[in-house]
């Protein structure tokens, strides 16, 4: 950044589970501002970094505050952010954004977004995406004043990184909004009966049943509706929800059972539960990563489905 900018005022935001912090409680202290949204892989990804420097740091100097933005109007629900907070073990204050005024005082576009704030109240760095994870630690230790080997991270479950060598697949939205690759019969959105094509070619999804196709979401009208997506992953993922009752679902991969390839959010024989609206893991390759189908079943009408995303 060629010259500092000042940090935007948090002023009449509200906060979780902590007090408001204005100019009085942040001067003289080095803040990292981090946005982010709970169904994130991206963020999701990002979090270990970001709950250790709060931790190892706290003590020198810095506070780091969490500006949750919701991308979908599930994570509106302030419930759904308690719980992903208690979830994610994350003990710094959490700034509630839903209606984009702090996003907007910022000026920011992205999920995730750091931005590194000095003593003086300045805007001395950015960073937006994963990455850059020791460049990003040096200037927070650079701000602070001291100088001290890096901390110890290493993501698990849906927080590992990404096997970038490996993956072929984008993140891909199943809302008529913004949806690419979308292959059932027929093409156009909305509520109407769906079905699988005869092949999926990669990076290609579809429906089967009876779904009513939104602009965010797809929702599950009548019992045994079913998502198919061709893809090249170590790690598939989606965002779901439900209506007023969990909805179990069956996985299969390439027609089979995942087996020791599930995801953490479904057993081995291929079997899970949509309880709430969050990113479910749905499948982890063991093994040679290579081109798979997955199928999802929903044994009960409710499911939401919103966006695939990989790893």
């Amino acid at each position: 950044m060629n010259a500092p900018i000042r940090m935007p005022s948090l002023a009449g935001a509200e906060w979780l589970d902590s007090a408001p912090l204005g100019p009085d409680e942040l001067r003289g202290r080095v803040v990292l501002v981090n946005f982010w949204t709970f169904t994130c892989i991206n963020w999701l990804r990002q979090l270990p970094y970001v709950r250790a420097w709060s931790q190892a740091y706290r003590d020198d100097g810095l506070v780091v505050i969490g500006v949750h933005t919701p991308e979908f109007t599930l994570e509106h629900d302030l419930a759904r952010v308690r719980r992903a907070a208690g979830q994610y073990r994350i003990d710094y204050p959490i700034v509630i954004d839903n209606d984009y005024e702090v996003w907007q005082a910022f000026a920011n576009h992205y999920w995730p977004a750091l931005y590194f704030v000095d003593r003086n109240g300045s805007i001395r760095d950015t960073h937006f995406g994963e990455g850059r994870y020791e460049q990003s630690e040096r200037v927070i230790q650079r701000l602070l004043g001291i100088d001290r080997e890096p901390v110890d991270v290493t993501g698990t479950g849906v927080e590992a990184a990404a096997d970038w060598a490996t993956l072929r697949t984008p993140e891909t939205y199943v809302g008529a909004g913004r949806s690419d690759g979308f292959a059932s019969p027929g093409g156009g959105f909305g509520p109407r009966t769906y079905q699988l094509p005869e092949r999926l070619r990669l990076n290609h999804w579809a429906l089967a049943g009876d779904w009513d196709v939104e602009a965010e979401r797809a929702v599950l009208t009548k019992t045994g509706g079913q998502l198919a997506f061709t893809f090249q992953a170590r790690d598939a993922n989606l965002v779901l929800a439900r209506g007023a009752e969990p909805v179990p679902f069956r996985l299969l991969i390439d027609g089979r059972p995942p087996g020791e390839s599930h995801g953490v959010d479904v057993s081995a024989d291929g079997q899970g539960l949509i309880d709430d609206g969050r990113l479910y893991q749905l499948f982890r390759q063991q093994g040679e990563v290579g081109e798979r189908t997955l199928e999802l079943t929903f044994l009960a009408p409710g499911a939401e489905a919103y966006v695939f995303t990989f790893g």
